[in-house]
């Protein structure tokens, strides 16, 4: 009978061994018609694959619970701390206990938020949120794809059609990540990989060595490396395969029409959609239209939005408006011809505008043909009020003022014509010709909405933002780096050259940051000393006594408000208060 019971016992035991095995290292599913409504027993499953587009589900009693639309609606009461707490969990399961290197494992753990919301739901009534995942992390292996892909810039929703199937660990697939590092070696940003995975995937199984080989071999076609970054992030495909054939073609005639390969990286971003096939299409319209090598570069150079935004989309349009009105090829031929500048972005827009006008005062066709005809320049330099603003303001109804035009088409300028495009035309235009030429030679693309938004936002001369533009690379950063710096913070620019100087020294010599802090966070640079000097002064108070954590980003210091500061970094310490005090004190007095 011992025997017997013991037997038993072990049986038991090893069938509950198995069962957890199976557990561990099976994803389980959950079936939705486990339950019985009216039966008096629950099926509780979770799921592993926290980003997914299946949310984390509990089936009981009939009722599905989803522990994601739970983690979505409290994620906004989590706090800093206790994210801070799970990225720390996270980075110390895939770098110590996976063995990932240390940079990728701290990128993955601090640029997967979706993942690490979704991993506080599984402890989320933990009082200590770093033992509680490392337990988690022992018994319940997790997709290590989902917070590897959000890292890199994908959203969750697009995880289902890019998980393989069959793999959870990144390490299984040796290729995977050889070909990571190979596109991060190379100096391709890690948040553009998400996409060239998204669109290339393929690449990503090429052998060792074969993905290094393809893009040295754009830098013997004569781009810099910067320019086949810039191509690579817009356009994956150029690494599938072959180079191209249709991508040469479209640099045989550029080169052609008097252009280096690196008038393409100027002008191109990861925004930017290129289709190789349309491109050519449209350089073909345009010899028909008549335009020689000579007048292709001209015109290219004054509206590179013609050739990159849409890859010449833009034409057909205009063309189809015209023909619309009436004319006839030959005749949109020598309009663009004589009007070249019409094929810019802002030209199409101003002249359908005025065009949407004209038809809504109830002009016909055939005149509203002929002004377009005789007054195109006019039309496609100029952005127009609605109708019914012009009338109410001059108090006069549709058919006065269509016979005004007709009478005198510079009427529709004179009276509709927006007050911002008339006080932009008074402006010092040496000023706005140096500001513009200054930016163009940033990378913003001519006759753009981008360039438009930026004139407005960047203050002084032409010679005084390349000044303060110098200023930033003679102190040792990059001049692509720069670029992009300023790009996402225009107002860096605002900013004197010795003051710039003052926060870089400040930064180095005083703070003790690296240089490259503020390609992080080029904001950094518009911040008031004051509050830089203030705020770091707590902070390295706060470093000598042992009650904050050393080099915390710039961002966390300077970009919360005084109240949030306050709470995290003067309460925090028993003197923190009056020692806040006497700092502001002293500060005040200085500056």
């Amino acid at each position: 009978m011992l025997i017997h019971r013991i037997s038993y016992n072990r049986r038991f035991w090893i069938s509950e061994m198995i069962s957890e095995l199976h557990y561990v290292l099976c994803p389980p599913t959950v079936c939705k018609n486990a339950c019985n409504r009216n039966g008096p027993f629950f099926i509780s499953v979770k799921r592993r694959n926290f980003c997914t587009l299946e949310s984390t589900s509990l089936v009981k009693t009939g009722v599905v619970y989803s522990h994601q639309s739970q983690a979505s609606a409290n994620s906004n009461r989590v706090s800093r701390l206790v994210r801070t707490e799970a990225q720390t969990a996270l980075f110390d399961y895939l770098h110590f206990t996976r063995g990932f290197h240390f940079t990728d494992a701290e990128y993955m753990s601090k640029n997967s938020p979706h993942f690490i919301q979704n991993l506080l739901s599984v402890v989320d009534n933990e009082q200590d949120v770093s033992r509680a995942l490392s337990k988690y992390f022992r018994y319940n292996p997790i997709n290590e794809y989902e917070p590897f892909l959000e890292s890199l810039g994908l959203n969750p929703t697009e995880f289902p059609s890019l998980l393989p199937k069959s793999l959870i660990f990144l390490g299984d697939d040796g290729l995977l990540l050889d070909n990571f590092h190979a596109l991060c070696g190379y100096g391709i940003p890690r948040t553009k990989i998400g996409k060239i995975y998204k669109e290339a995937k393929e690449i990503f199984g090429y052998d060792h060595g074969v993905l290094s080989m393809k893009l040295k071999a754009y830098e013997k076609l004569g781009f810099s490396k910067s320019t086949v970054i810039k191509l690579v992030a817009c356009c994956p495909s150029l690494l599938i395969g072959r180079i191209d054939n249709k991508f040469l073609m479209v640099l045989d005639k550029l080169k052609g029409f008097g252009f280096g390969n690196e008038w393409i990286g100027s002008y191109i971003s990861e925004r930017t959609t290129l289709n190789w096939d349309k491109m050519l299409d449209t350089m073909s319209f345009l010899v028909q239209v008549g335009y020689d090598d000579k007048q292709m570069k001209t015109l290219f150079t004054e509206n590179p939005t013609l050739l990159f935004e849409v890859s010449g989309k833009r034409i057909y349009v205009l063309v189809g408006q015209l023909l619309k009105l009436g004319f006839k090829m030959n005749q949109i031929y020598d309009l663009f011809l004589k009007n070249s500048q019409i094929l810019s972005s802002k030209g199409v827009k101003n002249l359908s505008t005025a065009v949407c006008f004209l038809v809504e005062i109830g002009m016909e066709m055939e005149e509203i043909a002929s002004i377009v005809a005789t007054h195109m320049e006019v039309l496609g330099s100029n952005s127009l009020k609605a109708p019914t603003t012009v009338m109410n303001s001059l108090k006069i109804q549709k058919d006065d003022l269509c016979r005004g035009i007709k009478k005198d088409p510079l009427m529709l300028i004179n009276l509709a014509t927006k007050s911002d495009t008339k006080a932009t035309n008074n402006q010092d235009s040496n000023t706005i010709v140096e500001r513009k030429s200054f930016l163009l030679r940033l990378g913003y693309i001519e006759n753009s909405e981008e360039l438009s938004k930026a004139l407005k936002k960047f203050r002084g001369r032409g010679d005084q933002l390349q000044e303060r533009f110098d200023c930033l690379v003679e102190a040792g950063l990059d001049y692509n780096v720069v670029s992009s710096m300023i790009k996402r913070a225009p107002s860096v620019l605002n900013q004197t050259k010795d003051l710039l100087e003052k926060k870089l020294d400040c930064l180095q010599n005083r703070l003790g940051y690296p240089l490259e802090a503020v390609v992080v966070f080029p904001s950094y640079l518009c911040y008031d000393i004051q509050r830089i000097n203030l705020r770091f002064s707590m902070y390295l108070w706060l470093l000598e006594r042992g009650a904050a954590k050393p080099k915390l980003s710039l961002s966390t210091i300077l970009a919360c408000s005084d109240a949030r500061f306050v709470k995290y970094f003067v309460h925090i310490h028993p003197e923190g208060v009056s020692t806040w005090e006497n700092l502001k004190n002293s500060f005040s007095s200085r500056y």
